[in-house]
């Protein structure tokens, strides 16, 4: 498990959905296990919440408690060490939100991505130009440095579009047509910008679909912009990352992988590729954008 590709994230949610099940099957309250374990009820939470890295001692504190069979506790140990391994991203500092970095793993770990956006072109499509004056237009007070760091996270990011090891995610992007049509202000790198989607659509594993206008409204209106990831079968690991669904806002971000609530984003993911325009409409329509823009 290398830093570069895999992070810290997933086998922190493992270990965290696996501690919870011990603690469950062993009857013991999230209260009780604080008490026992000298520590605050919150921070047990964040540990099962995969939040947090873990300790091996306090992992090995928690199989103690709940009676967990050694070939358990070794697996849970092994788990531990892995929460604590730092992804590529780390070393950019506090200028990548806490919440922002568990994205980042978790996106470095999927071997598939399903992202619609509404209004902007997915960070994982970006050019430098077009992200550089996003993050200008979202914080105009942040120096030069600061700014040059987020884009050079968003740049990084999309290594995983032509990774080799593991393999690269099959990514499935929808675009309203809206965001095509939504220039910044550097018409010359709108267009650079627009070009580089074709680019980036003709990557194998890579499929880029617009919804058009005239499609009418997708029950995709009621979400707003989300990403579904997907997540390899695991193998000697204690259970297989679950499908998780990603929603942002101005303030943070909600991770989802109830199966209710997977089901509920999968079925208004099926209505998008039912409304969207097929790959290569959509190629003929942004380069008809293209063209548009040299007028």
């Amino acid at each position: 498990m290398t830093d570069e590709t895999s992070g810290s994230t997933v086998p922190r949610r493992q270990l965290g959905r696996l501690l919870t099940q011990l603690r469950e099957e062993a009857s013991v309250t999230l209260d009780a296990a604080a008490d026992a374990l000298d520590c605050s009820r919150q921070k047990v939470w964040r540990i099962e919440r995969g939040l947090v890295p873990v300790r091996v001692v306090d992992a090995r504190a928690m199989c103690a408690l709940y009676r967990v069979p050694a070939a358990m506790g070794d697996i849970v140990a092994g788990l531990a060490k892995e929460t604590r391994a730092k992804g590529w991203w780390h070393s950019y500092g506090d200028v990548v939100p806490s919440w922002f970095s568990l994205y980042v793993g978790l996106e470095s770990s999927a071997c598939g991505l399903r992202q619609y956006d509404a209004e902007l072109i997915p960070g994982l499509l970006q050019t430098r130009e077009y992200a550089t004056e996003l993050f200008r237009r979202k914080n105009p007070t942040m120096t030069a440095d600061e700014r040059e760091k987020l884009v050079q996270v968003r740049l990084q990011r999309q290594g995983i579009l032509v990774r080799r090891l593991p393999a690269a995610p099959t990514v499935r992007v929808v675009l309203s047509e809206a965001v095509l049509r939504r220039t910044i202000p550097d018409h010359r790198a709108m267009t650079q910008q627009l070009r580089h989607l074709l680019d980036v659509a003709a990557l194998p594993t890579v499929s880029l679909r617009v919804l058009p206008l005239a499609a009418g409204p997708p029950l995709a209106s009621e979400t707003g912009t989300f990403v579904l990831l997907d997540f390899p079968q695991a193998v000697g690991r204690a259970s297989t990352e679950p499908t998780t669904v990603y929603l942002e806002n101005i303030t943070g971000a909600l991770y989802l992988d109830k199966p209710a609530e997977v089901a509920a984003f999968e079925h208004v993911w099926s209505d998008l590729e039912t409304l969207a325009s097929s790959e290569a409409e959509s190629e003929k329509m942004i380069t008809s954008i293209i063209e548009e823009h040299h007028d």
